[in-house]
Protein backbone atom coordinates (compact mmCIF):
# COMPACT_ATOMS: atom_id res chain seq x y z
CA UNK A 1 0.00 0.00 0.00
CA UNK A 2 1.28 3.46 -0.86
CA UNK A 3 2.39 5.57 2.09
CA UNK A 4 1.85 8.91 0.37
CA UNK A 5 -1.94 8.80 0.76
CA UNK A 6 -3.43 12.06 1.98
CA UNK A 7 -6.93 11.59 3.50
CA UNK A 8 -9.50 13.94 2.09
CA UNK A 9 -12.47 15.64 3.79
CA UNK A 10 -15.86 14.11 3.07
CA UNK A 11 -17.42 15.96 0.12
CA UNK A 12 -20.95 17.26 0.43
CA UNK A 13 -22.22 14.82 -2.18
CA UNK A 14 -21.49 11.90 0.17
CA UNK A 15 -23.67 13.25 2.96
CA UNK A 16 -26.48 11.04 4.32
CA UNK A 17 -29.57 13.26 4.19
CA UNK A 18 -31.49 11.45 6.94
CA UNK A 19 -28.60 12.00 9.37
CA UNK A 20 -28.39 15.70 8.52
CA UNK A 21 -32.16 16.07 8.92
CA UNK A 22 -32.12 14.42 12.34
CA UNK A 23 -29.04 16.42 13.36
CA UNK A 24 -30.70 19.72 12.46
CA UNK A 25 -33.84 18.74 14.37
CA UNK A 26 -31.79 17.73 17.42
CA UNK A 27 -29.67 20.88 17.37
CA UNK A 28 -32.69 23.17 17.42
CA UNK A 29 -34.37 21.07 20.11
CA UNK A 30 -31.34 21.24 22.41
CA UNK A 31 -31.86 25.00 22.78
CA UNK A 32 -35.22 24.42 24.50
CA UNK A 33 -33.25 23.24 27.53
CA UNK A 34 -29.98 25.13 27.11
CA UNK A 35 -31.86 28.43 27.14
CA UNK A 36 -32.47 27.95 30.87
CA UNK A 37 -28.72 27.83 31.52
CA UNK A 38 -28.10 30.83 29.28
CA UNK A 39 -30.84 32.86 30.96
CA UNK A 40 -30.83 31.80 34.62
CA UNK A 41 -28.57 30.64 37.46
CA UNK A 42 -27.38 27.10 36.77
CA UNK A 43 -29.26 25.46 39.66
CA UNK A 44 -32.58 26.27 37.94
CA UNK A 45 -31.88 23.65 35.29
CA UNK A 46 -31.90 20.66 37.67
CA UNK A 47 -34.08 22.19 40.38
CA UNK A 48 -36.61 24.63 38.89
CA UNK A 49 -37.78 25.65 42.36
CA UNK A 50 -34.36 27.17 43.12
CA UNK A 51 -34.90 30.27 40.97
CA UNK A 52 -37.64 31.97 39.01
CA UNK A 53 -41.42 31.91 38.95
CA UNK A 54 -43.06 28.49 38.54
CA UNK A 55 -46.73 29.48 38.50
CA UNK A 56 -49.23 29.83 35.68
CA UNK A 57 -47.77 29.85 32.18
CA UNK A 58 -44.24 29.47 33.53
CA UNK A 59 -45.20 26.18 35.16
CA UNK A 60 -46.57 24.85 31.88
CA UNK A 61 -43.57 26.05 29.89
CA UNK A 62 -41.19 24.36 32.32
CA UNK A 63 -43.26 21.15 32.52
CA UNK A 64 -43.67 20.78 28.76
CA UNK A 65 -40.02 21.49 27.97
CA UNK A 66 -38.93 19.11 30.73
CA UNK A 67 -41.15 16.29 29.51
CA UNK A 68 -40.68 16.86 25.78
CA UNK A 69 -37.08 18.14 25.59
CA UNK A 70 -34.91 17.53 28.66
CA UNK A 71 -32.26 14.89 27.79
CA UNK A 72 -34.22 13.92 24.65
CA UNK A 73 -32.44 16.07 22.10
CA UNK A 74 -28.99 15.69 23.61
CA UNK A 75 -29.59 11.93 23.44
CA UNK A 76 -30.35 12.25 19.73
CA UNK A 77 -27.25 14.35 19.21
CA UNK A 78 -25.13 11.73 21.02
CA UNK A 79 -26.70 8.93 18.96
CA UNK A 80 -25.75 10.86 15.82
CA UNK A 81 -22.22 11.40 17.11
CA UNK A 82 -21.76 7.64 17.51
CA UNK A 83 -23.19 6.99 14.06
CA UNK A 84 -20.89 9.67 12.69
CA UNK A 85 -17.84 7.87 14.09
CA UNK A 86 -18.92 4.77 12.15
CA UNK A 87 -19.51 6.70 8.93
CA UNK A 88 -16.23 8.58 9.21
CA UNK A 89 -14.04 5.59 10.08
CA UNK A 90 -15.65 3.34 7.44
CA UNK A 91 -14.90 5.85 4.71
CA UNK A 92 -11.42 6.66 6.00
CA UNK A 93 -10.55 2.96 6.20
CA UNK A 94 -11.99 2.37 2.75
CA UNK A 95 -9.69 5.00 1.27
CA UNK A 96 -6.50 4.56 3.30
CA UNK A 97 -6.86 1.31 5.24
CA UNK A 98 -6.73 3.07 8.61
CA UNK A 99 -8.58 5.73 10.60
CA UNK A 100 -6.93 5.73 14.03
CA UNK A 101 -4.63 8.73 13.62
CA UNK A 102 -7.20 10.79 11.75
CA UNK A 103 -9.96 10.06 14.28
CA UNK A 104 -7.75 10.99 17.22
CA UNK A 105 -6.69 14.22 15.53
CA UNK A 106 -10.34 15.09 15.01
CA UNK A 107 -11.14 14.38 18.66
CA UNK A 108 -8.12 16.38 19.84
CA UNK A 109 -9.26 19.46 17.90
CA UNK A 110 -12.85 18.96 19.06
CA UNK A 111 -11.61 18.84 22.65
CA UNK A 112 -9.69 22.07 22.12
CA UNK A 113 -12.69 23.79 20.52
CA UNK A 114 -14.84 22.60 23.43
CA UNK A 115 -12.44 23.94 26.06
CA UNK A 116 -12.35 27.33 24.34
CA UNK A 117 -16.15 27.36 24.10
CA UNK A 118 -16.64 26.31 27.73
CA UNK A 119 -14.10 28.60 29.36
CA UNK A 120 -14.41 31.69 27.20
CA UNK A 121 -18.00 31.73 25.84
CA UNK A 122 -20.46 29.46 27.71
CA UNK A 123 -19.77 26.93 30.43
CA UNK A 124 -22.61 24.57 29.41
CA UNK A 125 -20.51 23.15 26.57
CA UNK A 126 -20.97 19.51 25.51
CA UNK A 127 -18.09 19.27 23.01
CA UNK A 128 -15.50 18.44 25.69
CA UNK A 129 -17.58 15.46 26.82
CA UNK A 130 -18.09 14.31 23.23
CA UNK A 131 -14.38 14.47 22.47
CA UNK A 132 -13.44 12.57 25.64
CA UNK A 133 -16.04 9.88 24.93
CA UNK A 134 -14.95 9.89 21.29
CA UNK A 135 -11.45 8.78 22.24
CA UNK A 136 -12.95 5.60 23.76
CA UNK A 137 -16.00 4.89 21.63
CA UNK A 138 -13.75 4.46 18.56
CA UNK A 139 -12.64 1.07 19.87
CA UNK A 140 -16.22 -0.28 19.90
CA UNK A 141 -16.92 0.48 16.23
CA UNK A 142 -16.34 -3.06 14.89
CA UNK A 143 -18.73 -4.76 17.32
CA UNK A 144 -21.98 -6.26 16.11
CA UNK A 145 -25.22 -4.31 16.63
CA UNK A 146 -26.23 -6.78 19.35
CA UNK A 147 -22.96 -6.31 21.26
CA UNK A 148 -23.19 -2.52 20.86
CA UNK A 149 -26.71 -2.50 22.31
CA UNK A 150 -25.60 -4.62 25.28
CA UNK A 151 -22.69 -2.28 25.98
CA UNK A 152 -24.99 0.71 25.54
CA UNK A 153 -27.33 -0.73 28.18
CA UNK A 154 -24.42 -1.32 30.59
CA UNK A 155 -23.26 2.29 30.33
CA UNK A 156 -26.84 3.58 30.50
CA UNK A 157 -27.53 1.74 33.75
CA UNK A 158 -24.50 3.09 35.62
CA UNK A 159 -26.13 6.46 36.54
CA UNK A 160 -29.35 4.58 37.42
CA UNK A 161 -27.35 2.44 39.83
CA UNK A 162 -25.46 5.43 41.24
CA UNK A 163 -28.59 7.53 41.77
CA UNK A 164 -30.51 4.60 43.19
CA UNK A 165 -27.83 3.66 45.71
CA UNK A 166 -27.32 7.28 46.72
CA UNK A 167 -31.06 7.65 47.23
CA UNK A 168 -31.14 4.54 49.42
CA UNK A 169 -28.21 5.88 51.46
CA UNK A 170 -29.61 9.41 51.80
CA UNK A 171 -30.67 8.88 55.40
CA UNK A 172 -27.13 7.88 56.36
CA UNK A 173 -25.29 10.70 54.61
CA UNK A 174 -23.72 13.06 57.18
CA UNK A 175 -25.30 16.47 57.61
CA UNK A 176 -22.11 18.20 56.47
CA UNK A 177 -22.13 16.29 53.18
CA UNK A 178 -25.81 17.09 52.64
CA UNK A 179 -25.12 20.76 53.26
CA UNK A 180 -22.47 20.66 50.51
CA UNK A 181 -24.96 19.05 48.12
CA UNK A 182 -27.56 21.66 49.00
CA UNK A 183 -25.22 24.44 47.88
CA UNK A 184 -25.57 23.26 44.28
CA UNK A 185 -29.16 21.94 44.51
CA UNK A 186 -30.72 24.99 46.20
CA UNK A 187 -28.08 27.78 46.48
CA UNK A 188 -28.47 30.51 49.05
CA UNK A 189 -29.71 33.97 48.09
CA UNK A 190 -26.13 35.23 48.33
CA UNK A 191 -24.81 32.53 45.98
CA UNK A 192 -27.59 33.24 43.48
CA UNK A 193 -26.81 36.94 43.62
CA UNK A 194 -23.13 36.22 43.11
CA UNK A 195 -23.96 34.39 39.87
CA UNK A 196 -26.34 37.14 38.77
CA UNK A 197 -23.68 39.78 39.39
CA UNK A 198 -21.06 37.81 37.48
CA UNK A 199 -23.06 37.24 34.29
CA UNK A 200 -24.53 40.74 34.18
CA UNK A 201 -20.99 42.11 34.47
CA UNK A 202 -18.33 42.44 31.80
CA UNK A 203 -16.82 39.45 29.98
CA UNK A 204 -13.77 39.62 32.23
CA UNK A 205 -15.93 39.80 35.38
CA UNK A 206 -17.74 36.62 34.27
CA UNK A 207 -14.56 34.67 33.74
CA UNK A 208 -14.02 33.30 37.27
CA UNK A 209 -17.64 32.08 37.53
CA UNK A 210 -17.61 30.60 34.02
CA UNK A 211 -14.30 28.81 34.60
CA UNK A 212 -15.51 27.34 37.92
CA UNK A 213 -18.78 26.07 36.40
CA UNK A 214 -17.08 24.67 33.29
CA UNK A 215 -14.51 22.83 35.38
CA UNK A 216 -17.25 21.26 37.50
CA UNK A 217 -19.02 19.95 34.38
CA UNK A 218 -15.78 18.67 32.87
CA UNK A 219 -14.74 16.74 35.97
CA UNK A 220 -17.30 15.64 38.58
CA UNK A 221 -20.44 15.88 36.41
CA UNK A 222 -18.64 14.20 33.50
CA UNK A 223 -17.45 11.33 35.70
CA UNK A 224 -20.83 10.77 37.36
CA UNK A 225 -23.21 11.43 34.46
CA UNK A 226 -21.99 12.75 31.09
CA UNK A 227 -19.49 9.97 30.44
CA UNK A 228 -21.94 7.13 31.06
CA UNK A 229 -24.89 8.67 29.25
CA UNK A 230 -22.72 9.91 26.39
CA UNK A 231 -21.04 6.54 25.84
CA UNK A 232 -24.39 4.76 26.05
CA UNK A 233 -26.04 6.91 23.40
CA UNK A 234 -22.99 6.87 21.11
CA UNK A 235 -22.85 3.08 21.22
CA UNK A 236 -26.58 2.92 20.57
CA UNK A 237 -26.05 5.26 17.61
CA UNK A 238 -23.43 2.90 16.19
CA UNK A 239 -25.86 -0.02 16.52
CA UNK A 240 -28.75 1.89 14.94
CA UNK A 241 -26.53 2.98 12.06
CA UNK A 242 -25.45 -0.61 11.39
CA UNK A 243 -29.08 -1.77 11.56
CA UNK A 244 -30.14 0.78 8.93
CA UNK A 245 -32.40 2.65 11.34
CA UNK A 246 -30.70 6.03 10.83
CA UNK A 247 -30.72 5.85 7.04
CA UNK A 248 -34.54 5.64 6.98
CA UNK A 249 -34.25 2.22 5.34
CA UNK A 250 -36.38 0.25 7.79
CA UNK A 251 -40.08 -0.38 7.21
CA UNK A 252 -42.80 2.16 7.95
CA UNK A 253 -44.27 -0.18 10.57
CA UNK A 254 -40.90 -0.34 12.35
CA UNK A 255 -40.73 3.44 12.70
CA UNK A 256 -44.42 3.68 13.60
CA UNK A 257 -43.92 1.23 16.47
CA UNK A 258 -40.88 3.21 17.59
CA UNK A 259 -42.97 6.38 17.64
CA UNK A 260 -45.93 4.92 19.55
CA UNK A 261 -44.04 2.84 22.12
CA UNK A 262 -41.35 5.47 22.67
CA UNK A 263 -43.89 8.26 23.12
CA UNK A 264 -46.06 6.35 25.58
CA UNK A 265 -43.07 5.18 27.61
CA UNK A 266 -41.15 8.46 27.50
CA UNK A 267 -43.95 10.92 28.17
CA UNK A 268 -45.52 8.64 30.76
CA UNK A 269 -42.36 8.19 32.82
CA UNK A 270 -41.17 11.81 32.56
CA UNK A 271 -44.63 13.12 33.47
CA UNK A 272 -44.72 10.82 36.49
CA UNK A 273 -41.39 12.34 37.51
CA UNK A 274 -42.82 15.87 37.31
CA UNK A 275 -45.69 14.87 39.60
CA UNK A 276 -43.31 13.07 41.98
CA UNK A 277 -40.89 15.96 42.35
CA UNK A 278 -43.55 18.62 42.87
CA UNK A 279 -45.35 16.42 45.41
CA UNK A 280 -42.06 16.15 47.33
CA UNK A 281 -41.36 19.88 47.10
CA UNK A 282 -38.19 19.39 45.04
CA UNK A 283 -36.38 18.45 48.25
CA UNK A 284 -32.75 17.41 48.16
CA UNK A 285 -33.60 14.13 49.91
CA UNK A 286 -36.22 13.04 47.36
CA UNK A 287 -35.52 14.84 44.09
CA UNK A 288 -31.79 15.27 43.54
CA UNK A 289 -31.14 11.56 43.01
CA UNK A 290 -34.35 9.50 43.19
CA UNK A 291 -36.47 12.11 41.44
CA UNK A 292 -33.97 12.34 38.58
CA UNK A 293 -34.50 8.70 37.62
CA UNK A 294 -37.88 9.20 35.97
CA UNK A 295 -36.74 11.57 33.25
CA UNK A 296 -33.32 9.96 32.85
CA UNK A 297 -34.92 6.65 31.88
CA UNK A 298 -37.97 8.09 30.15
CA UNK A 299 -35.91 10.39 27.96
CA UNK A 300 -34.54 7.44 26.00
CA UNK A 301 -38.05 6.39 24.95
CA UNK A 302 -39.03 9.82 23.67
CA UNK A 303 -35.66 10.32 21.94
CA UNK A 304 -36.27 7.13 19.97
CA UNK A 305 -39.82 8.26 19.21
CA UNK A 306 -38.46 11.51 17.76
CA UNK A 307 -35.94 9.51 15.75
CA UNK A 308 -38.74 7.37 14.33
CA UNK A 309 -40.82 10.45 13.51
CA UNK A 310 -38.01 12.18 11.60
CA UNK A 311 -37.21 9.00 9.66
CA UNK A 312 -40.88 8.63 8.68
CA UNK A 313 -41.05 12.27 7.57
CA UNK A 314 -37.95 11.65 5.47
CA UNK A 315 -39.43 8.49 3.97
CA UNK A 316 -42.72 10.22 3.10
CA UNK A 317 -40.98 13.22 1.55
CA UNK A 318 -43.38 15.68 3.20
CA UNK A 319 -42.58 19.16 4.55
CA UNK A 320 -39.96 19.56 1.83
CA UNK A 321 -39.08 23.20 2.52
CA UNK A 322 -38.70 22.63 6.25
CA UNK A 323 -36.67 19.46 5.64
CA UNK A 324 -34.33 21.34 3.32
CA UNK A 325 -33.74 24.00 5.96
CA UNK A 326 -33.28 21.47 8.76
CA UNK A 327 -30.78 19.52 6.67
CA UNK A 328 -28.80 22.73 6.11
CA UNK A 329 -28.85 23.39 9.86
CA UNK A 330 -27.63 19.83 10.42
CA UNK A 331 -24.85 20.04 7.84
CA UNK A 332 -23.31 22.93 9.73
CA UNK A 333 -24.32 21.78 13.22
CA UNK A 334 -20.92 22.61 14.77
CA UNK A 335 -21.07 26.21 13.53
CA UNK A 336 -24.70 26.52 14.53
CA UNK A 337 -24.07 25.11 18.00
CA UNK A 338 -21.49 27.83 18.65
CA UNK A 339 -23.76 30.40 16.96
CA UNK A 340 -26.49 29.54 19.50
CA UNK A 341 -24.04 30.30 22.30
CA UNK A 342 -22.94 33.60 20.76
CA UNK A 343 -26.51 34.75 20.15
CA UNK A 344 -27.81 33.72 23.57
CA UNK A 345 -24.89 35.05 25.59
CA UNK A 346 -25.31 38.35 23.74
CA UNK A 347 -28.97 38.49 24.82
CA UNK A 348 -28.40 37.47 28.44
CA UNK A 349 -24.84 38.36 29.47
CA UNK A 350 -23.50 41.70 30.58
CA UNK A 351 -21.30 42.27 27.52
CA UNK A 352 -24.51 42.25 25.46
CA UNK A 353 -28.07 43.12 26.46
CA UNK A 354 -27.63 41.88 30.03
CA UNK A 355 -30.98 40.12 30.60
CA UNK A 356 -29.48 37.27 32.68
CA UNK A 357 -31.85 36.30 35.49
CA UNK A 358 -34.61 38.66 34.38
CA UNK A 359 -36.51 36.70 31.69
CA UNK A 360 -39.34 34.45 32.85
CA UNK A 361 -39.55 31.00 31.34
CA UNK A 362 -42.20 31.94 28.78
CA UNK A 363 -40.07 34.88 27.65
CA UNK A 364 -37.09 32.58 27.19
CA UNK A 365 -39.13 30.66 24.62
CA UNK A 366 -39.35 33.81 22.52
CA UNK A 367 -35.56 33.93 22.39
CA UNK A 368 -35.51 30.26 21.36
CA UNK A 369 -37.92 30.97 18.50
CA UNK A 370 -35.81 33.94 17.41
CA UNK A 371 -32.61 31.88 17.34
CA UNK A 372 -34.39 29.07 15.47
CA UNK A 373 -35.55 31.55 12.86
CA UNK A 374 -32.04 32.93 12.38
CA UNK A 375 -30.47 29.48 11.98
CA UNK A 376 -33.21 28.23 9.64
CA UNK A 377 -32.74 31.28 7.42
CA UNK A 378 -28.97 31.64 7.36
CA UNK A 379 -28.00 27.95 7.13
CA UNK A 380 -29.52 27.28 3.66
CA UNK A 381 -28.13 30.58 2.35
CA UNK A 382 -24.64 29.66 3.55
CA UNK A 383 -24.82 26.07 2.30
CA UNK A 384 -25.93 27.19 -1.17
CA UNK A 385 -22.62 29.01 -1.52
CA UNK A 386 -20.23 26.88 0.50
CA UNK A 387 -19.49 23.19 0.93
CA UNK A 388 -18.97 23.42 4.72
CA UNK A 389 -19.99 25.56 7.65
CA UNK A 390 -17.18 27.88 8.79
CA UNK A 391 -16.21 25.83 11.86
CA UNK A 392 -16.71 22.55 9.99
CA UNK A 393 -14.20 23.82 7.40
CA UNK A 394 -11.70 24.79 10.11
CA UNK A 395 -12.10 21.46 11.91
CA UNK A 396 -11.48 19.55 8.68
CA UNK A 397 -8.50 21.67 7.74
CA UNK A 398 -6.87 21.05 11.12
CA UNK A 399 -7.73 17.34 11.16
CA UNK A 400 -6.47 16.59 7.64
CA UNK A 401 -3.65 19.18 7.62
CA UNK A 402 -5.02 20.21 4.26
CA UNK A 403 -7.20 23.16 3.32
CA UNK A 404 -10.46 21.86 1.80
CA UNK A 405 -12.09 23.74 -1.06
CA UNK A 406 -14.74 25.98 0.56
CA UNK A 407 -16.80 27.38 -2.30
CA UNK A 408 -19.14 25.21 -4.28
Amino acid sequence: MSHDFQPQPLPGTERIDSLDLLRGFALLGILLMNIQVFAMPGSAYMNPSSYGDLSGVNFWVWSLTHVLADQKFISLFSILFGAGVCVFTERAEGKSGGALGLHYRRMFWLLLFGLIHAHFIWYGDILVSYALCGFLVFWFRRLSPRALIIWSAVFFLMPVLYNGLTQLAMGEIPAQAKAAMLKSWAPSVDKIQEELNAYTGSWLEQQAQRHKSALMLETLVFAVFFFWRGMSMMLLGMALYKLGVLSASRSASFYNRLIVIGTLFGIGLSSWGVQWNFSHGWSLEQSMFGGAQFNYIGSLGLALAYLGLIMRIHQLGVLSRLRTRLMAVGRMAFSNYIAQSLLCTFVFYGFGLGYFGSFERWQQLLVVLGVWLILLIWSPIWMQRYRFGPLEWLWRALSYWKRPRMRR
